[in-house]
């Protein structure tokens, strides 16, 4: 039983840090084509210098815009719980109980 748990608990592990390395990666390639792309247009001088030092900013800022339309577009398609709702229902109603029981003033809800 102790290998057992003990090989779930690595199991899970090896999960999250494989999910993390993945987004690590994934990050860290952008930061190099960003740059790269900043580099060949430093170098080609297609666009003038005093507009290509702008596109770091650029990037942090477009970046910041994409952040926020990803945390509106999940507040938006965030799931509802019922069967949740009634779980933690029961239990605030059960620790009220059990405080009530116990001489704690827990209100008159």
């Amino acid at each position: 039983m102790f290998s057992v748990f003990n090989t779930a608990k690595l199991a899970s592990y090896i999960n999250f840090v494989s999910r993390t390395m993945k987004h690590v990666v994934k990050i860290l390639s952008l930061l190099v084509a960003v740059s790269a792309f900043w580099i060949a247009l430093l170098q080609a001088a297609i666009i003038p210098r005093s507009h290509t030092w702008l596109l770091p900013i650029y990037f942090v800022v477009s970046l910041r815009c994409y952040g926020l339309l990803m945390v509106g577009i999940g507040l938006m398609q965030f799931p509802t719980c019922p069967r949740e709702a009634v779980l933690l229902q029961h239990d605030i109603a059960e620790a009220k109980d059990f405080l009530s029981a116990n001489g704690v003033d827990v209100g008159s809800d």
